[in-house]
């Protein structure tokens, strides 16, 4: 994980490990733990804040991770073709280099913030704290925001949103949550995309796809979508109604929610109250 790939250190914060930054300096011997533990905390408040920031505005913010080629952005273009009446959309990109995704998006009409973010194979908190301020959240109902396609390293950044939405389309295989479950352990809701291509994969098994998933303790949905024209989007669409609602009823009481950030894969799930508060169990 990003642990031992040195992925930590991003374009947005890579400020505080150089020169006079909070994490330049370590004790010796653990300087490297250390800091990946104040890059990772450093990053867990500036989530909140842009949660805070988020909520302020009553925007829903969806973080979209997958593998590369998954369909997110198609995911994306089909949503916005589907609600882009009823619904207030912006678009965070992020991917290493191009603004390929982005122009996608703005081709529909809908506004879209690229983040290049080099070397660097996640996104995290400042990258998505600096997108929010080029963004009028005002209105906004929906930001959604696409992660660089990687299915180990983003699961352990809160970006300030509320859900993680996790595809697995059916060219990879329906073992992906068995090979990656850190990742699919945080999904909020996990969409099988493509499944247009089902009859030219027979080896791929929506049914075994789920049981993995489950095999993991997860209760996230597992919905089958396509964003092929005349494909079948209702369930994906459905749940994102649900979840504009739910956010607008916790407003109006004054709680937030943040998705199950999984920063290794031993520690044991987080519990949530009703509040958005997380209580983590010892063992």
């Amino acid at each position: 994980m990003c642990n031992s790939c040195g992925c930590n250190i991003t374009p947005g914060n890579e400020h505080l490990v150089r020169g006079e930054g909070g994490q330049a300096r370590s004790e010796n011997g653990r300087a490297a733990v250390t800091v990946l533990q104040g890059l990772l905390s450093e990053n867990d408040h500036q989530a909140a804040h842009n949660r805070e920031h988020l909520d302020g505005h009553g925007v829903l913010a969806l973080n979209l991770m997958s593998s590369p080629g998954a369909g997110k952005t198609s995911l994306l273009e089909a949503t916005i073709d589907a609600l882009g009446k009823d619904l207030r959309m912006a678009v965070i990109e992020g991917d290493l280099e191009t603004e390929n995704d982005a122009e996608r998006i703005r081709a529909k009409g809908v506004t879209a913030i690229q983040i290049a973010t080099g070397s660097a194979c996640h996104l995290d908190a400042h990258l998505v704290h600096d997108a929010l301020h080029r963004l009028d959240l005002h209105g906004i109902d929906v930001l959604f925001i696409e992660n660089v396609g990687n299915l180990v390293c983003p699961a352990s950044f809160d970006l300030g949103q509320h859900r993680n939405v996790i595809l697995l389309s059916v060219p990879e295989g329906d073992d992906k949550p068995a090979k990656y479950p850190v990742m699919f352990r945080s999904a909020d809701l996990v969409l099988c995309s493509k499944v247009d291509l089902l009859p030219l994969m027979p080896e791929f098994q929506l049914e075994r796809a789920e049981r993995y998933l489950r095999d993991l303790a997860s209760a996230a949905p597992f919905e089958p979508v396509s964003a092929r024209p005349g494909g079948d989007l209702e369930p994906w669409l459905h749940w994102l109604r649900d979840e504009l609602h739910a956010q607008r009823s916790r407003l109006e009481l004054g709680r937030t929610i943040r998705p199950n950030i999984r920063k290794d894969a031993a520690r044991p799930p987080a519990k949530r109250d009703d509040h958005g508060h997380h209580h983590h169990g010892h063992g």
